[in-house]
């Protein structure tokens, strides 16, 4: 006999809320308390940021990291630092948050739309290498839910067009491809830490590179155009103050603490319910490459195929949320529909560009399956608990898929 499903007024499958978000405590507070109390509160007297940044990049086996006021900031300036011209192409996932793309249109360039791959929602490299022009530039791939993309492949259609790769890793701190720290294993990589990142400080971003030459130029920009040994009022490249501040830089140094211990807790308690719902019919967990050595499980990713499920993703989405899991359908439609290409509103950007640009020309299939009709994802914080939160996930789904010839009635 099986259970009446909560939505229909059953009892729900989880009564207890999960982990909650962000994580801190008295040591957080103090360190917070240090920096105030200081008296530098700004990154150009204070300690806090330059010492975030070295145990970051070391983390992420860096040479160099700079933090910055966001993460749009931070692959702004990373395009900036690589000397992208107004006008040329830099190739982008559809299936990510805006700020991947708005970032390129923020530089002066033109954001070109590649397809992803529809098993692990990272770009797809044979979409990739179609995608490229005489104009592009550069590649941003996105480790979509802190899985790292297809690297191998993306460094090596890099290296045949000359183009400079900026890994986006907006969901990844701590994850890791080949056993090496993503933001690592491009020319330069990008990491958030607004407030629903795993590693978060309400605010604020870094750009990680093990290049020199690019770790100068990043630095310049973020600090005004200065340069090191000029004068503090000799400005050499437009810029502005992007630098990141003490108060944030405490938080990251304590929030950093944790990092380690929470990657590998999101990561086993991933792959444990991801093992758990392949099995039923229907949904697809995000595919784990196998050049993952850490995922960092920002989101857990997964597709609902209705059709071997025997119901809509709208009607199962609103059958877990009544059984007390909160999951999201993602991303509702892919960047290249949202208004703002489709109309080309890109202000003074891209004079020429806009007279040829025409996004509503431009196809991805598999984006468009993802957003329309099957993707799906769980946030971060859920996976910071036990074995037995994602027991009750994966019974959640279980129960909906036992009952789901009464889900007609929902649609």
């Amino acid at each position: 006999m099986t259970e009446t499903l909560a939505i229909f007024g059953g009892s729900k499958t989880r009564t207890k809320p999960f982990t909650s978000w962000p994580v801190f405590d008295e040591t957080d507070e103090q360190r917070l308390l240090g920096a105030l109390r200081s008296g530098k509160w700004g990154k150009l007297n204070g300690e806090e940021v330059s010492e975030f940044e070295r145990r970051f990049a070391a983390m992420h086996d860096c040479k160099h990291a700079i933090g910055v006021v966001n993460g749009t900031v931070s692959l702004r300036i990373a395009l900036m630092a690589a000397g992208i011209k107004a006008e040329e192409e830099v190739i982008v996932p559809p299936y990510t948050f805006l700020a991947t793309a708005t970032a390129v249109v923020e530089a002066n360039a033109v954001p070109v739309f590649a397809d992803v791959n529809l098993e692990t929602f990272n770009l797809d490299p044979q979409s990739v290498e179609a995608a490229i022009t005489p104009k592009t530039r550069a590649i941003i791939p996105v480790h979509m839910a802190g899985q790292p993309a297809d690297m191998d492949a993306i460094l090596a259609i890099a290296k045949k067009h000359n183009l400079l790769v900026i890994e986006d890793a907006a969901h990844a701190h701590g994850a890791s491809y080949k056993n090496r720290g993503l933001g690592s294993i491009g020319h330069m990589g990008s990491f958030s830490f607004q407030s629903s990142k795993n590693l978060t400080s309400g605010e604020g971003g870094i750009i990680t590179t093990n290049d020199d030459q690019l770790a100068e130029a990043c630095r310049s920009i973020h600090n005004c155009g200065r340069i090191t040994g000029g004068l503090w009022y000799e400005h050499h490249v437009i810029s502005a103050n992007y630098r990141l501040g003490e108060f944030q830089g405490a938080i990251l140094n304590t929030q950093l603490n944790r990092l380690e211990a929470q990657t590998a807790t999101r990561d086993r308690n991933g792959q444990y319910l991801a093992e758990k719902l392949s099995k039923i019919p229907g949904i697809y967990p995000q595919r784990r490459t196998a050049e993952t050595t850490r995922h960092a499980y920002h989101l857990f990713l997964f597709r609902i195929v209705a059709e071997e499920f025997g119901s809509s993703r709208a009607v199962i989405l609103q059958a877990l949320a009544a059984e007390g899991v909160p999951v999201s359908g993602g991303y509702a439609i892919p960047l290249y529909r949202q208004p703002l290409f489709l109309n080309n509103a890109f202000g003074p950007y891209l004079p020429d560009a806009k007279t040829r640009l025409d996004y509503g020309k431009v196809s991805c299939p598999n984006c468009e399956k993802i957003c329309g009709e099957q993707g799906a994802w769980l946030e971060q914080s859920i996976f910071l608990g036990g074995l037995s939160d994602m027991d009750d996930i994966a019974c959640a789904f279980e129960k909906i898929h036992q009952n789901r010839h009464l889900l007609v009635e929902l649609k």
